[in-house]
């Protein structure tokens, strides 16, 4: 039986020419500040993971489970409700990010995500401090 393989995968696409189609230009304008941090705080230039989301250096993974792939560090991408950032390594016990995310501002959570529907809504350091405390969470994790 074939290892199933991940739906979203590193691509060659352009981010710029993917940013550049986002809408509305309040949406394009947040992405293009979202991308200028994570690249600021990863050190990674944005690449296209699948069609729609922006990501940021990758580690690989690999599951008790056997499951095994690779993901980038951060990430985020543009819905139509609103904007998804990634950050699966703020969900590491212990690490302090309870304490950020209640000085984060308005915002809602998924596994791994953060729903925020206009940058304005939250807090810009603290969100920084959340990507740089999930980078280092998933380096440490997954090596």
């Amino acid at each position: 039986m074939a290892k199933a393989q991940n739906k979203t995968q590193q691509t060659d696409a352009d981010v710029a020419t993917f940013l550049a189609g986002v809408e509305p230009e309040a949406r394009r304008t947040d992405c293009e500040a979202l991308s200028t941090l994570m690249a600021d705080v990863t050190g990674e230039p944005p690449r296209m993971w699948g069609a729609a989301m922006v990501g940021f250096g990758s580690y690989h993974y690999r599951y008790e489970s056997g499951r095994e792939g690779d993901s980038f560090l951060a990430g985020f991408a543009p819905r139509k409700a609103a904007l998804t950032i990634y950050l699966m390594g703020t969900y590491c016990e212990g690490d302090g990010a309870d304490a950020l995310f209640a000085k984060l501002g308005k915002f809602k959570t998924g596994k791994g995500c953060l729903y925020v529907k206009r940058l304005s809504d939250i807090d810009l350091d603290v969100l920084r401090e959340l990507v740089v405390l999930s980078v280092k969470a998933l380096k440490r994790k997954y090596g």
